[in-house]
């Protein structure tokens, strides 16, 4: 796919997946930003250097590539990163969402400084990003956002225990989704999730990892961030080179809002008569 004239802002670009997408897309000529504050895989601290490196690295395989450091957990933060990217390239068609942070804490012993945290990353960053990508998107003939999400939180047999937060934040960005997907269609901004699976420093794996590695997701992010891609609202989930594509779909027959379609009850008793029809998908 050639990316040649494009402009893309990948945050989280500096480690593991994010790198992989910065480099993926440099390659087929898009002149890409990388954006990362340099945290340690708890999420605390910063340090420029780290997406410095990472971008003289990839400028000195011949990419196009520079480098961002600052904080994105305010509006003024993300403003200044989507100016960053005006100012260097003059224009933007693809915006990344790919910083995370993953942390755990239980439900009885979560504060407000932990959750904080978790919402500045995927709540907060992402809207705000988006708010200030918008109008250069607009101009692009090919917008596309792609935001991230996790298995962990959409399915609850993939959760595990102090993952609340976190799976707050990543089943915000589906809603993110869907209402910028429908609020960009006329104008042609598609907007994705990835979810991806990926043995990064995230699971303590420094050297290059034998499976679910970070290469084998790029390609499904690299579409999604084509003129090819045509679709909006999809969650690619993405692991040892395999993609499966899904959405939020209405059951057959709904007439929104007023009627499901389904099993009528009248009482809290009726409910529990029928509760098992209730949880059988329609026609099974």
């Amino acid at each position: 796919m050639d990316f040649t004239g494009k402009t893309a802002i990948i945050t989280g670009g500096a480690r593991g997946l994010g790198l992989s997408y910065a480099k993926a897309l440099a390659v087929a000529g898009a002149r890409v930003v990388i954006s990362d504050i340099g945290a340690d895989k708890v999420g605390a601290g910063t340090d420029a250097s780290v997406v410095q490196a990472a971008a003289e690295a990839l400028r000195a395989e011949g990419l196009t590539v520079v480098a961002h450091g600052g904080d994105l957990s305010t509006d003024e933060g993300c403003r200044k990163l989507i100016a960053y990217a005006i100012k260097a390239f003059g224009r933007l068609d693809i915006l990344i969402h790919n910083a995370g942070w993953v942390g755990y804490q239980n439900i009885a012993d979560l504060d407000a400084a932990f959750l904080q945290r978790a919402m500045d990353i995927n709540l907060y960053a992402p809207l705000w990003l988006c708010k200030h990508a918008w109008p250069h998107l607009l101009q692009s003939s090919a917008p596309r956002i792609i935001l991230t999400t996790s298995d962990r939180a959409m399915y609850a047999q993939y959760e595990q225990t102090g993952l609340v937060a976190y799976s707050a934040g990543k089943m915000a960005q589906l809603g993110i989704m869907n209402a910028l997907s429908h609020e960009g269609a006329e104008a042609g901004i598609r907007v994705n999730a990835i979810s991806p699976v990926a043995k990064t420093r995230m699971w303590g794996v420094t050297d290059e990892p034998d499976e679910l590695k970070p290469d084998w997701v790029t390609p499904g992010v690299v579409f999604l961030a084509s003129a090819q891609c045509l679709d909006s609202g999809y969650i690619l989930r993405a692991s040892n080179g395999q993609f499966t594509a899904t959405r939020f779909t209405e059951n057959p027959g709904v007439e929104y809002p007023r009627n499901l379609a389904r099993i009528k009850a009248d009482s809290a008793e009726a409910v529990a008569a029928a509760w098992e029809r209730i949880k059988q998908s329609p026609g099974s």
